[in-house]
């Protein structure tokens, strides 16, 4: 009763809070339906990958990008590496193309279409079309009437040809071309005015001579901080935070996590190799037997017979001898042969006829001048074949046809036609069926092994006790610092990107829900989340070591300074500290090493402040401690040249200043990244 009187007495309190709730829940929902209310609430839209100066990528069109990009690459090129190309190409793409276009806007810079047309079709043609061999003709020019045919097929396409695949994939091609040439442009045109902007004037010129004909010879004595022992200094605490919050804005950082981890390769059982042995041993006899042996060949072995011919090199090692063996035959077989990891046997199809090892080609142009491309073996006929993107056929039409005979392969937007002008030596071939199977794990093997896994989770289901279990069962624990919500894997794993999904989602000191497979199933990992770092800098923990030694050295120099107060020549500092006087020939603000002691600008710059014969203070360097004592001065006697030496700095500095310009407006953009959200 008193509980309900307590309630009545804070009734209106109650009503208040319940409603905010439910409010709460209402709008909730209704933000994550409404891209209205998310705007009016200042709510982010979840399909949005990226935004860049008010700009918006979606979802749709990052995934539509990709896709496109994609589609213009064979799916067997298609890594996990390469798909995370695509990725960083697009984002990239998109980032350029917002900044570049915000700062255009600012001066009234456009692309018009008459440039694109220019740039396509002009006179000198980009060079993102002057580079692609879709766009040459068979002289290696750009097809200016290639281009604008397909152009117009694109533009002029009924409806059902739009349909097709191939004009998808030629749209996806073009509209891919045109996107990054006007991305592209445009930023050569902003660099064209930075350029312009960023002019060497005859004042820097000179003091750049100056810099580099004024020198002077030295001596010195260097103390190399590893001789001095770290007892000898004390560094405090005090010492390495006041150096932290001296180099803090250099220690700036993404979000990272910090996992420890373990594999578990999956490797086949004794009993999977006895399986893998049967059933090759059951298939023995219908591989030899078999009128065509493709039907027991490419449904089960690793190697698909399609009549290649194989030389002596080429094919599998273990074949080699028994394939081109004096006498050998038609229909000859291999007994089951197994070395540790593969069971295989081989067929011989047809033997004892040559293949020449080389061609001489020409390209025959219609009306034209004939190209001559001269002699191709194997290997150069495949990387003829990549870089101008002919059939797949191109490498037997070419190796097959006689001396004097004519071919056709497609070649880009259309063909080319090649003579066959003359043979090599033909050397002997053999067509030879291999059935060959690599074992593999079972699924129970695999299922075995996961359980385990998945068992070492449930016991030791936080970070330490994941660590201290591991180590007693004599597993590999793998530390993988400085993860960011963009890393693609962990480690040199394949597929792991999920690991990293769930380490930015869970909290520190956790142990992951299940184990992770990885690397089409070749291995299963389980993590555990050692540290979640959500500060702007690094923090001082992960750094203590290495500005700890930076305090040290420093230390170093002081003592090293107490120890020569007094002393006049650089002979008593050579005694005192042990080390022999050095010399230099010559050091100038120009340059970046100093003696035999590597990079050490500090010093140089001391240096060129001494007067003759002058003596140093201690200097700290970035390899030991330094006195240096200034010689006589030794300048040249060229002569200035302002356009030769203005022309030299601008080489040197120009496109270096147009990198920064860049970064700068990237630092100083509005860009928000979700890219973590949606890979």
């Amino acid at each position: 009763m008193a509980s309900l009187q307590r309630i009545r007495n804070h009734g209106t309190l109650l009503i208040i809070i319940v409603g905010v709730a439910m409010l709460a829940f209402i709008l909730g929902d209704a933000l994550s339906q409404s891209s209205a209310l998310r705007q009016l609430f200042g709510a982010e839209d979840p399909t949005t990958v990226g935004v860049v100066e008010g700009n918006k990528l979606s979802y749709a069109e990052y995934d539509a990008s990709i896709k496109e990009l994609e589609s213009l690459y064979p799916s067997s090129a298609q890594s996990e590496d390469f798909q995370t190309q695509v990725r960083y190409a697009v984002w990239n793409l998109f980032l350029q193309e917002n900044i570049i276009r915000s700062q255009a806007e600012k001066i009234g810079m456009d692309l018009t279409s008459e440039e694109m047309t220019e740039l396509c079709l002009g006179e000198k043609p980009h060079q993102m079309i002057a580079s692609n061999p879709a766009f040459l003709d068979e002289n290696g020019e750009v097809n200016r009437t290639g281009i604008a045919q397909f152009i117009n097929m694109l533009n002029e396409a009924d409806e059902e040809t739009q349909q097709s695949e191939s004009f998808q994939l030629n749209r996806n091609f073009w509209l891919d071309t045109e996107h990054r040439l006007r991305v592209t442009y445009m930023r050569e045109k902003y660099e064209a005015i930075l350029q312009h902007l960023l002019k060497v004037n005859t004042l820097d010129a000179e003091f750049a001579f100056n810099n580099r004909q004024h020198g002077v010879s030295a001596e010195y004595v260097m103390q190399p901080y590893y001789t001095i022992a770290d007892s000898l200094v004390k560094v405090s605490e005090s010492d390495i935070k006041k150096l932290y919050n001296e180099k803090k804005e250099l220690f700036k950082q993404t979000p990272t996590r910090a996992i420890e981890y373990i594999v578990f390769n999956i490797t086949p059982s004794a009993e999977d190799f006895e399986a893998e042995k049967a059933k090759m041993e059951g298939w023995q006899e219908e591989f030899r037997t078999a009128e065509d042996v493709t039907i027991v060949v490419n449904p089960n072995s690793d190697i698909v017979y399609d009549g290649r011919d194989y030389t002596k090199e080429t094919i599998p090692a273990q074949f080699a001898e028994f394939a081109f063996a004096k006498g050998a035959k038609e229909g000859d077989c291999t007994d089951l042969l197994f070395d540790g990891q593969t069971y295989s046997m081989a067929r011989i199809m047809k033997v004892g006829y040559s293949v020449p090892d080389s061609v001489e080609l020409k390209v025959i142009v219609e009306g034209g001048e004939d190209t001559e491309i001269g002699w191709l073996d194997e290997a150069r006929l495949k990387a003829f074949a990549a870089q101008q993107q002919l059939g797949k056929d191109f490498i037997n039409q070419a190796l097959n046809t006689k001396r004097g005979g004519r071919f056709t392969a497609t070649h880009g937007l259309g063909e080319l036609s090649f003579e066959v002008m003359d043979v090599s030596k033909a050397s002997p071939r053999a067509k030879v069926a291999i059935l060959s199977r690599a074992v593999d794990a079972s699924d129970r093997t695999r299922a075995g092994i996961y359980n385990n896994a998945s068992a070492f989770i449930a016991e030791h289901n936080n970070a330490e006790a994941f660590e201290q279990a591991a180590q007693e069962a004599g597993y590999t624990v793998t530390p993988q610092y400085n993860l960011t919500a963009l890393s693609e894997k962990v480690g040199n794993i394949k597929g792991t990107r999920e690991i990293v999904r769930w380490a930015f989602k869970a909290k520190e000191g956790a142990v992951c829900n299940e184990p992770y497979r990885c690397d089409n199933d070749q291995y299963i990992v389980i993590a555990a989340l050692k540290e979640v770092n959500e500060s702007e800098y690094r923090p001082l923990e992960d750094l203590r070591g290495q500005l700890s030694l930076e305090a040290t050295n420093k230390a170093k120099a002081q003592y090293v300074a107490k120890q020569l107060k007094g002393v006049s020549s650089l002979e008593e500092v050579s005694t005192i500290l042990g080390q022999p006087i050095q010399h230099t020939e010559r050091v100038t603000l120009n340059d970046s090493r100093f003696g035999n002691a590597g990079m050490e600008p500090a010093v140089i710059g001391a240096t060129l402040a001494l007067d003759e014969n002058q003596l140093s203070e201690v200097i700290g360097g970035k390899a030991g401690v330094f006195v240096v004592k200034a010689g006589a001065a030794i300048n040249t006697n060229e002569d200035f040249q302002p356009e030769y030496e203005k022309l030299q700095l601008a080489n040197r500095t120009i496109g270096w200043q147009y990198q920064q310009t860049l970064q700068l407006l990237e630092d100083e953009s509005e860009i928000k990244d979700n890219r973590a959200n949606f890979q």
